[in-house]
């Protein structure tokens, strides 16, 4: 009760405002458990933000030191427009995609989501472009089984593949890391699509 008091601004001594001085009534309980819902409800969301911003920060540490790998090579920003994303290309000693771009979320929910999508011929790969869509969707089904990475499609129908972390355990650091130094692969799947997107041959 002093709790809701000094959220309400209430002394100590005083009835709540606006309340009938006898707490049995059913208005003054009414107030109060909504008062009481409202506490927690702030508490919690301002603990969520605070655990969240701990985790970006954890998180562009981590970008900033394994994008200098010689097996990573990029480097991240943060986004404008979404505080919670970083953004990374990979361009170099690529033969089949001319870059990947990657996407690292901090969600609300606890994990960290990577998203890297495959750049093509001035464009994302996208599956209602493709020449032949079925068969780009089963071979990324395919690949969702067989790699690291799974392979999906976004509100836009552009294919990415991706990897989610969960924060149960704490800061994947070097989870991160293998993701990372694992996406240059993501080079050879696109040239194993490239028959599907446009009729084209791997490099």
């Amino acid at each position: 009760m002093r709790a809701i008091r000094r959220f309400l601004g209430v002394p100590p001594s005083h009835p709540f405002p606006g309340t009938p001085r006898n707490s049995e009534e059913p208005g003054n309980r009414l107030r109060v458990i909504l008062a009481l819902s409202l506490l927690v409800s702030t508490s919690a969301l301002l603990a969520q933000e605070s655990s969240r911003d701990v985790t970006r920060e954890k998180l562009r540490s981590t970008l900033k030191a394994s994008g200098m790998l010689s097996d990573v090579r990029a480097t991240f920003r943060q986004s404008e427009k979404e505080p919670y994303n970083f953004i990374g290309t990979i361009e170099d000693g690529l033969k089949n995609a001319q870059s990947l771009e990657i996407v690292v979320r901090v969600t609300e929910h606890e994990t960290i989501n990577f998203r890297i999508y495959p750049h093509y011929k001035d464009g994302y790969v996208n599956i209602d472009k493709a020449k032949d869509s079925d068969g780009l969707m089963r071979t990324m089904l395919l690949f969702t089984d067989h790699n690291f990475l799974y392979w999906g499609v976004d509100d836009e129908e552009d294919a990415f593949c991706g990897y989610t972390f969960t924060l149960e355990s704490g800061f994947p650091e070097k989870s991160i890391e293998t993701v990372l130094r694992s996406i240059r692969n993501t080079d050879q799947f696109v040239g194993r699509l490239r028959p599907y997107i446009d009729g084209s041959v791997a490099k």
